[in-house]
C-alpha cells in the first residue's frame, strides 16, 4: 500500500491537528485531504510553514480550552428538569435521551453539541439523574437534572 507524507493545515478527527506531520494512505490524501485544502504535500518548502501553524494551533487551543470552562461554569450552575408521565408505580412511559437533554440545554440558552453530550443509556427512572459532558478533551463536566412525574403516583393496589 502506498503512503503519503502530509502536512495538515486543519485539525482532522482522529488523524491530527494543524502543523501535524502524518503518514496516510495515498487514496485518502489524494481524493479527500489535497483537494478540500486541508494537507499540503510534505515537502521542504512546506516544512517552513510547521512554525507558523503550531502558533497558530496554541492560539486556538488556548481560545478553545478557555471557553470551554467558561461553559463549564455556566452548566454547574444549571438545574434542568424533565416532566414525565408515568403510569402505576411510577413507571414511566419512554425515557430521557441525549436529545431530550440537547433540547432542555437549548431553551436554559446553553448551545452544546449533542455528540458531547454522553449518556450510555436513556434514563428510565424518576428521581435524581447526572450525565457527563465533555466539552474539550481537558474540561468534563457532571450535569444534574431531576425526572419527575407529570401526574401523581398511584401505587398499584391502592
Amino acid at each position: 500500500m502506498a503512503h503519503h507524507e502530509v502536512l495538515l493545515l486543519k485539525p482532522v478527527e482522529n488523524l491530527g491537528a494543524e502543523g501535524d506531520q502524518v503518514k496516510v494512505r495515498a487514496g485518502y490524501a489524494r481524493n479527500y485531504l489535497l483537494p478540500r485544502s486541508i494537507a499540503v504535500p510534505l515537502t521542504s518548502s512546506n516544512r517552513k510553514q510547521i512554525e507558523a501553524l503550531k502558533k497558530r494551533r496554541g492560539e486556538r487551543e488556548a481560545h478553545e480550552l478557555s471557553g470551554a470552562q467558561a461553559i463549564a461554569a455556566l452548566i454547574e450552575k444549571t438545574r434542568i428538569a424533565f416532566a414525565v408521565k408515568t403510569g402505576e408505580g411510577g413507571k414511566m412511559f419512554g425515557a430521557v435521551t441525549t436529545n431530550d437533554i440537547h433540547e432542555k440545554l437549548a431553551q436554559a440558552g446553553l448551545d452544546i453539541e449533542k455528540r458531547k453530550i454522553l449518556l450510555n443509556t436513556p434514563v428510565k427512572e424518576t428521581g435524581p439523574a447526572h450525565v457527563k459532558i465533555k466539552l474539550h478533551a481537558d474540561v468534563a463536566v457532571d450535569l444534574n437534572f431531576d425526572v419527575v412525574s407529570e401526574n401523581p403516583i398511584i401505587q398499584p393496589g391502592s
